[in-house]
This record gives structure tokens, sequence and C-alpha cells, in this order.
């Protein structure tokens, strides 16, 4: 079994998130990132469960520049045996499935996972774009996933329940959460990650399609106002005046 993960990394959710004054770049100074939970929890963490049950071997790959490295590392410490960064900063989800497609098409992967989305833009858009490069099945949003033979069973997230589908591999399958449990690298891991290869490769060419005209923050919260329990008119009027309830 040969599987390929997409890994990716975000803003830790402590960090302070803005822009500069063209509002298109994203400011970093500062800025702490992680490993995106969807990735290493679920996708990174089932692929190798997989590895363990059947054999095989566990690649991940990330689109980015060096700074990257230490987050690729610890996927390494986790229990994936090589690593591959695209040497370029991702500018848009199609981008980095043109890169990743790229790399894959003649790799003869039996499975890709990738986690449901990234935690900072929330997007979903690369398991699917990226299925369709390598003209393979997408599934997406998986809870559960089970492998016999050529042949993939998963639950995948519905509106009110599940939906149990099987399919051929090779495939493409997001991970939800449930996909498996978190694991924490040990210290063999950690010491293991730094002998295990981390290949560095070139960008292949790519116009874009879409740009980012402006990323606009979510209103700042109002504060909490607190009222004294027997002040009921002060609560009948922020019930009818403020909030329009009646």
């Amino acid at each position: 079994m040969k599987i390929l993960v997409c890994i990716s990394k975000t803003p830790d959710t402590t960090s302070k998130i803005s822009f500069d004054s063209s509002g298109k770049k994203f400011i970093e100074e500062g800025i702490q990132y992680i490993l995106n939970p969807y990735d290493e929890w679920y996708a990174l963490v089932r692929a190798i469960e997989l590895k363990e049950q059947l054999g095989g071997e566990v690649h991940a790959i990330h689109v980015g520049s060096g700074s990257s490295d230490m987050v690729i590392r610890k996927a390494l410490a986790i229990g994936a045996d090589i690593a591959f960064r695209i040497d370029a900063e991702p500018i848009d989800s199609q981008f980095t499935s043109t890169q990743i497609a790229a790399f894959a098409k003649d790799k003869s992967y039996d499975l890709i996972l990738l986690g449901k989305e990234t935690i900072d833009y929330n997007g979903s858009e690369v398991g699917s774009m990226l299925a369709a490069m390598l003209d393979m099945t997408y599934l997406s949003y998986a809870n559960k996933l089970e492998l016999d033979g050529q042949k993939a069973t998963a639950h995948l997230e519905v509106e009110g329940g599940v939906e149990v589908v099987e399919t051929n591999l090779p495939c493409v399958i997001s991970a939800a959460k449930g996909m498996a449990e978190q694991r924490i690298p040990n210290m063999k891991g950690i010491m293991d990650a730094k002998k295990k290869p981390l290949e560095v490769l070139s960008p292949v060419p790519y116009t874009p399609t879409v740009e980012y005209i402006q990323f606009i923050l979510p209103p700042s919260k109002t504060q909490v106002e607190m009222i004294a329990a027997d002040d009921i008119d002060r609560l009948v009027s922020i019930l009818k005046d403020d909030l329009k309830l009646f």
C-alpha cells in the first residue's frame, strides 16, 4: 500500500490575524504555525494505521517554503516515511492542487489522503481539484475508512446522517473528525524524523485564474454588558430596542 498524505500549515489558533494596508497580504510576523489539524490528526494518522495494518509506505507532501520544514518534520515524527516539499509559496488552492498533481501523477499511489479543509481558509477545494487533475474518484468529509484489497469503504458526513460508500483504488479522500485518533510524537519518533528524507522539489509552471481582491476581517466582538438581576427595565430595553426581538 502506497499512500500520499497532503499536509499544510496554518497559524496557531491563538495567533492575531492581520493584513497589510492593501488587504491582500497576510502579515506573518510573530505568527506561530502548526500542522493543519485535519491533515495531522485524521489523514496522516489514518494513513499510518493503514500502513501498520497492510504494510507499505506513507509519503507526505507539502507546498511551501523552507519555513515549513518544522511542521513537515512533525509529520515524519508521527510516522510518515518520507516527505516532499514543493519549494513555492502557495498562492491559491488551484496552485497547490496543480503542484501536488504534477508530483503524484506518475508515482502510482494507491490512496491520497488530506484533511477536509485547513482551519485558516476553510476552503475544502484542494481535494476535489486534485482528484479531477489526476482523474481519480474523490470522497469528501470521510470520518471512517476501511480498505479491503483494491476497494475502499468510507463513511461520509452528510446532512442529518452518514453516507456509506464504496469505491475502487486509487482515489482521493478528505478526512474529517473521527477518521482516527490524534497521535503525539514520542522521543524515538522525533529523533528518527531527523534522519528521514525530506526532498525539496521545484514547482511546475502555473498561471493563476483567480485573484484575491481583499481580505476583510470580521467585526470586532462587542463587550459583554452585565445586567443586575433586578434590573428588568434594562433587560426589556435591550431585547426590544437593541435586539428588536419584539
